[in-house]
Parts: structure tokens; C-alpha cells; sequence
């Protein structure tokens, strides 16, 4: 009896205890105002968010729904975030922050005018018979890209609404960004998530995590009605799809390789596309040739992003928190032993590893490429690192559970989206401000940023109280950092936490 008590007691205190006391961080929303900074003088800001977890609190959204990516424009003037369960894609003024235009993602079939032609690469197997319209729906936006100077926006769905297992063709809508309309949709494979333009902004890749192949569309005409698909490459083999049409399935596991992170070479002689799942590694295409070649390992597994800079590829790597990099002149040549026949994998040693938060999502570099910022979903974090030294100097509380991340031009901010999960957390837009110890070079484009900027507000940190928020020592019981779930729905948080963990430990 004194044993069960002890039990029983033990059981309270850990249901009234924050989930962040057991198991590390909880639920976080950081308050605007919230810095930090580095012995070195590299300095951290949150200045602004965009959120639709408390109508109490700074910068209520509604059509913040699970924002899964976020794409600033080239020039500096706007951003870009996709909304996934909500659907849309939102349009903000980088200067004022304030909302310009929300693009809805509906589709009735009647908007024939809008579709390319049929490739004849991806056909319905599920869906599309006795007079259905498959062209009729709702699209969940995952990521994006531009093309043709920032004119376009390219936004693939992560399936069409009808299609509950995403098991038939997917699209893309391409988003007039001088208009904010969608002026033209394309089919794509099953479950797309990735997007890539090439240098010579020619050629537009579309990763399908789905089934283990690649789109590569022909956007080399500046007209839209010219665009189309010319390939579609498959690695190594594609995954059969036949799921109920009317009981989902989880299809963020047990995709095949669940391709993810995509990127061309700075010469756009190869693309290389990671694979979060099966038995791992990245993905070579010879873009020459138009096949693929094989799959080079080496690196850890659960690969999430790549980004090009310098001469060096870097990886996140998911599950371990990490990022990785090594030269990529010794990936490439370690890469063209492969043939895409009898020789489709190779092994590279040499990795740099640097170890982040957990779940380290989408990374990008800073302009002078010195430091990598991460967005750290279980740890819910902003990480910086050292590209140098490889080392973690800073990180700063985010928004649970941080996903996706583009940094300005200019260097100047970095915005991330928390897309959260079913226990909490997300639904919100994050908006840091950086100061360097050094400046950053500023390009072209960068100096385009700042005018546009200057144009509006010259910095987001002058203009907090009237553009986005009121000061987070106003809204009494909406504390800067929540940490939620207590008395008896902490121990159901806790359980559920336990047998999704598998589940959230790779979702892409």
C-alpha cells in the first residue's frame, strides 16, 4: 500500500509538473524583445511575429494555419509564407509587416484556363473515374521558389484535398508576385515537398516524397504558356502507392526514401536531392546526361536540407539535431563514380559535423556564408553556427516547433515558421532582427533589399508597438514562456508524446 501511494503521488506531481520539466522544453512563445548575443558582438532580436495560438496575445493571424515554409523576396519587398492546413499562401510587407494579399489555394475544376497541358507522366489511379474531377479541390502549399527574377512563385501541394493518402498526382501553383494571383497550375507526382530553381533559371526541380521520384520542368520562356514538364527521374525505384481512398495512412513514414532537400549545382551540371528516409544518403543527377546516377553516403542519416555555398555542402540532419558540411569538389568526384547502372553507390568520408538543436529543419546561410542558422524543431529554437569553426555559438527561443527559415538579402533578418503539432506549439511566424560583429557583404540584390525597406520602415525594431505587437508585459496570463499542460492532461501529453515520437522524429 505504501508503494502504490509513493507510485500515486510520484503520478501527480509529475501530471501538474510543465511537459518541459520531464522531458526537456515545453510548449514556447517567446516575448517580442527577446535577444540574445554573443561575446563576439553577433546579436539576436525577435522583433515581430505572426501567430494564431491566443487572440490575447502580439500579432493574431487567422490565416496562420500550420505555416509550413517562408520565401522573402529577392528584391527585399515582401515574404511569402505557406499556410499548409489553411491552405493558402500569405503575402507581407517586409518593411511594415503588414498583410498585402492572401492566396487562396481552392480550386471548383472550372479554372481550365489556368492548367498546362498533360504531361502524360503522372496519371490517376485512384481517383478521376464515373465523371469526378480532379480538379477540384483545395491545395496544402509545402514549399516554394521563384523564378525568373522573383516574377514567379512556384508552390507545390503537399496533395490535393480529396486525395487523403497522397497516392495520385499532386500539383504546383505558380503565383504572379506582381499580382499576388496564381496565373498557372501544373500535375506533379505524389506527395511533392521540395522546389529548386537552377542558376540559369532555366529548369525547375520538384522533389516527390511520395514515391521516390523527381520532376524537372522547363521554365526557360518567359512565357508561362510555354512551361512544361520534360522529365521525370526516378531513384532507384518507385514506390508502389495502393491505400485506402477512404482511411488515412501515415505517409510522412515509410515513404521510401521521403526526398527531401533539394539543390542545383552552381553549374547546374548536377542536382542533388537527400533522402530523409529509407536507407539514406543523397541523391546524384547528372542533369547533362538527364538521369540519375546513384545515391552517395557517408554523411548521417535522416538528411533533411541542402544548401550550396563556397564551395562547401551543407546538410540538417533531422533526427541527431546536426548540421554536416564537406568540400563539394570531394562529394562531386566521390559522386561521378556512379553510373546509374552497376555502380550506384558510393560512400564519402571527410564530414564536418557541428551539433545543433533537435530536429534541425531548414538551415540557410548568412551573405558573407560565416554563419548557418537552423531552424531546431524539438528544441524549438533558432541555432547559429560558425560555418569556420563548425561550432554552435547562439541559439534563441522560437515558437514551438519551428520548421521552416529564409533569411534577407541583406542578411539583416531571419524569419522562420513554427508549424506545431498536435499537442500545441506553432501556428506562428517569427521575425528576427541580426546584428553582426563584422558587416556582412551586401550584394546587388541585398542593396535592393535595404532601399525597399527604407522606402517603408527602416527597421522593424522602430515601429514594434505600432506595426505588429503590443509589449508581451501586456497580456497578464499569456506569460513569455509557456510551458503547457498540467494537472491531469500532462500525463496524456506525455504518453501521446511518447508513442508519436517515432512520428515526429522524421516528419519532414
Amino acid at each position: 500500500m505504501v508503494g502504490y501511494k509513493k507510485w500515486f503521488s510520484v503520478c501527480v506531481l509529475v501530471c501538474m509538473m510543465p511537459v518541459g520539466g520531464v522531458f526537456g522544453q515545453g510548449i514556447v512563445h517567446p516575448a517580442i524583445g527577446t535577444e540574445v548575443s554573443t561575446p563576439e558582438g553577433l546579436k539576436l532580436r525577435l522583433v515581430g511575429r505572426h501567430q494564431q495560438y491566443a487572440r490575447s496575445m502580439d500579432g493574431w493571424d487567422e490565416d496562420i494555419n500550420s505555416p509550413k515554409s517562408i520565401n522573402i523576396h529577392p528584391n527585399g519587398s515582401k515574404y511569402y509564407v505557406n499556410s499548409l492546413e489553411g491552405c493558402r499562401t500569405i503575402a507581407y510587407d517586409m518593411a511594415t509587416h503588414k498583410k498585402l494579399a492572401v492566396i487562396n489555394h481552392r480550386f471548383d475544376g472550372s479554372e481550365k484556363h489556368l492548367w498546362a497541358k498533360p504531361s502524360g507522366l503522372y496519371n490517376f489511379t485512384h481517383y478521376g473515374g464515373g465523371g469526378f474531377n480532379v480538379n477540384a479541390f483545395m491545395g496544402k502549399p509545402v514549399e516554394s521558389c521563384f523564378t525568373h527574377g522573383g516574377r514567379y512563385l512556384w508552390v507545390p501541394y503537399y496533395r490535393r484535398t480529396f486525395d487523403i493518402n497522397a497516392q495520385d498526382p499532386s500539383a504546383i501553383a505558380v503565383i504572379d508576385t506582381e499580382k499576388d494571383s496564381i496565373i498557372r497550375m501544373l500535375e506533379t507526382g505524389p506527395l511533392p515537398k521540395m522546389i529548386a530553381t537552377s542558376h540559369d533559371g532555366k529548369t525547375v526541380a520538384v522533389a516527390h516524397w511520395g514515391n521516390n521520384t523527381v520532376a524537372l520542368i522547363d521554365v526557360s520562356s518567359s512565357s508561362p504558356a510555354d512551361w512544361h514538364h520534360k522529365k521525370m527521374l526516378v531513384v532507384d525505384y518507385i514506390l508502389p502507392l495502393n491505400f485506402s481512398t477512404t482511411v488515412s495512412v501515415d505517409r510522412d513514414n515509410g515513404s521510401g526514401y521521403a526526398l527531401r532537400g533539394t539543390v542545383f549545382t552552381p553549374d547546374d551540371k548536377y542536382l542533388l536531392v537527400g533522402c530523409m528516409g529509407g536507407t539514406g544518403g543523397i541523391a546524384v543527377i547528372d542533369l547533362q546526361e538527364g538521369k540519375y546516377l546513384g545515391r552517395v553516403k557517408g554523411m548521417m542519416d535522416n538528411v533533411r536540407h541542402l544548401v550550396i555555398r563556397d564551395g562547401n555542402l551543407y546538410l540538417s540532419i533531422n533526427a541527431a539535431g546536426c548540421i554536416q558540411k564537406i568540400g563539394l569538389d570531394d562529394f562531386l568526384k566521390a559522386a561521378c563514380q556512379m553510373d546509374g547502372a552497376g555502380n550506384k553507390l558510393v560512400t564519402v568520408s571527410g564530414w564536418q559535423t557541428c551539433k545543433v538543436g533537435t530536429g534541425a529543419r531548414t538551415i540557410e546561410l548568412s551573405p558573407s556564408g560565416r554563419y548557418a542558422f537552423a531552424a531546431c524543431n524539438n528544441a524549438s529554437k533558432l541555432c547559429v553556427v560558425d560555418t569556420r569553426e563548425m561550432k554552435q555559438i547562439t541559439s534563441i527561443d522560437a515558437d514551438s516547433y519551428p520548421v521552416g527559415l529564409d533569411i534577407s538579402e541583406d542578411g539583416r533578418y531571419v524569419i522562420i515558421t513554427s508549424q506545431g503539432r498536435s499537442g500545441g506549439g506553432g501556428n506562428a511566424v517569427d521575425i528576427f532582427e541580426i546584428t553582426y560583429p563584422e558587416p556582412e557583404p551586401i550584394t546587388k540584390e541585398g542593396m535592393a533589399a535595404l532601399d525597399v525597406r527604407e522606402d517603408g520602415a527602416s527597421s522593424l525594431s522602430d515601429t514594434d508597438s505600432a506595426a505588429m505587437a503590443q509589449d508581451m508585459s501586456d497580456v497578464g496570463a499569456d506569460s513569455a514562456k509557456e510551458y503547457i499542460v498540467y494537472a491531469g492532461g500532462g500525463l496524456a501529453v506525455i504518453l501521446a508524446g511518447l508513442l508519436a515520437y517515432k512520428t515526429l522524429h522524421r516528419k519532414g
